[in-house]
């Protein structure tokens, strides 16, 4: 059956009709892209002297910005509207419209943890996340191994850490508000584009909050990661586990299997089509369909 086209005044009423749902996309981008204020985080937090935030309009790297200083106290928070430098894993570039994400970086300090055994920390923040995007934004979320964070199999944050001396820099970027147009790759969503609140204070405190309380955790038993619980926690929320993954190595070359776990010292347990099992500290991972 065909429809007959619309007349003018029912086009222009269907437009001033979209009108307001346009108006209210772009009110909600506007106010989450307005500069974070670090007072206003500190007073959502549950316990605002466990941090110490700093803001920047703008710099190269935040992770780069705290590695660098020196005498930087445990805690320190850097955020930044943009990042013009901004790294991911394997040294790939992290670009975001300004305002546009959740862009930081924290400095721990953390000698009930030792240092073997702070490989973890990226997953543990990862982890933070996750629980963080729900509590604040009404988004569930799950973990790609290591600690990319997706919604719905799209990828809307990404976390590197560093040694430097005898603290760790974590840094985070999460995609809050961009629309369809603005983000980076195919695979790739936004917090706003999964329905969810884009209130980056809000986020910000949460995750903050969740992520003392994990670290409080992991340090309480020496940094003993199934003794507090986490690799349990962990393990829960990581959607590849079980997942039918392509791995491709340093080197060059692939590998087609299924991944079974996540070890103790954080390696990725997978089993080949043989039944053989081997487990994989560095590799990028590329979640199959069932039919690939």
């Amino acid at each position: 059956m065909s429809v007959p086209a619309a007349s003018g005044a029912d086009s222009a009423s269907d437009a001033n009709s979209a009108a307001p749902g346009a108006d209210r996309v772009a009110d909600e981008i506007g106010r989450s892209r307005r500069p974070i204020d670090p007072q206003a985080v500190g007073a959502l937090l549950t316990d605002p002297g466990a941090w110490s935030i700093a803001h920047v309009e703008r710099t190269g790297s935040t992770n780069s910005d705290l590695a660098g200083s020196t005498d930087v106290p445990h805690g320190r928070v850097l955020i930044t509207q943009e990042q013009v430098a901004g790294r991911g894993r394997s040294g790939r570039d992290w670009f975001c419209p300004p305002g546009a994400g959740l862009m930081f970086s924290v400095l721990l300090r953390i000698p009930g943890i030792p240092a073997d055994r702070r490989g973890w920390t990226g997953a543990v923040l990862g982890l933070a996340i996750v629980r963080a995007m729900d509590r604040a934004c009404g988004v569930r979320a799950g973990l790609k191994w290591p600690n990319d964070v997706l919604i719905d199999g799209l990828k809307c944050a990404g976390i590197l850490g560093e040694a430097v001396e005898d603290a760790v820099v974590i840094g985070a970027g999460i995609n809050v508000s961009l629309r369809a147009d603005e983000l980076p790759r195919e695979d790739a969503t936004s917090l706003m584009l999964a329905g969810g609140r884009t209130d980056r204070q809000s986020l910000l405190a949460a995750i903050l909050d969740e992520f003392g309380v994990l670290l409080g955790r992991w340090a309480a038993v020496g940094g003993d990661i199934d003794a507090s619980g986490l690799r349990a926690d962990y393990r829960a929320a990581c959607v590849t586990i079980g997942a039918r993954v392509r791995l491709e190595l340093p080197g060059g070359d692939r590998l087609v299997a299924r991944a079974a776990d996540v070890a103790v010292d954080g390696s990725l347990v997978v089993v080949d089509a043989f039944g053989a099992r081997s487990s994989y500290s560095a590799a990028d991972v590329v979640h199959l369909r069932p039919d690939r």
